[in-house]
């Protein structure tokens, strides 16, 4: 027996109302998760600071040059992600995947950024606590841009070939532009903490 077409999308709308799409929430799960994480890597920051603070004119005295740069790096490239975003809604994937690249460009010249830094700083990685903090902090960190940009390079890829991201269909692009506000957001409080404090 055969089903009509009327039938097949009646019975389909029926199933997507009994079984909600809670892919969003569960990134948002993960990023609250990943958010407590980094909270744990800023309270051990705050607490080794305070039990051993570095004296004044010490060579672990952070540069703000690069990291700024860095900083406005990712700022700007939220402001990408999102235009990829809206871009794609409007039906202009051609046009999404531009903006889409730009993001990726940003995170990937902020990586490189991070690595003429970590070559350039007067500690290495097991010279104290704080330079042990640091590098874990801020490996963590790029270790999510990273993640951001393969996601970019993923849903691009999906939207080049036509495939499952679409103006109706997007679940994909949004889950990657999420996440990217998230790794944005976090480094905004790791530069106040590291940089600025």
């Amino acid at each position: 027996m055969t089903t009509t077409l009327t039938e097949a999308t009646k019975l389909t709308e029926h199933n997507s109302e009994e079984h909600r799409d809670l892919r969003m929430f569960g990134l948002a799960t993960f990023l609250v998760a990943d958010g407590m994480t980094f909270a744990g890597f800023f309270a051990a920051y705050l607490t080794f600071r305070a039990v051993n603070p570095l004296p004044e004119g010490s060579s672990y005295e952070l540069e703000l040059l690069l990291p700024t740069i860095n900083t406005v790096l990712l700022l700007v490239s939220s402001f990408t992600f999102h235009r990829a975003g809206k871009e794609c809604r409007a039906d202009r994937l051609g046009a999404s995947r531009i903006w889409l690249l730009l993001t990726g460009v940003l995170g990937a010249a902020f990586l490189a950024g991070q690595m003429v830094e970590y070559f350039t700083l007067p500690f290495g990685l097991t010279d104290n606590l704080f330079a042990s903090t640091f590098y874990a902090l801020t490996g963590f960190h790029g270790l999510h841009v990273t993640l951001g940009v393969i996601c970019m390079a993923i849903v691009g890829l999906q939207m080049r070939q036509g495939g499952s991201i679409t103006a109706r269909s997007h679940f994909g692009l949004e889950a990657a532009e999420l996440y990217w506000h998230f790794v944005d957001g976090i480094w905004v409080v790791l530069y106040g903490l590291i940089y600025l404090l």
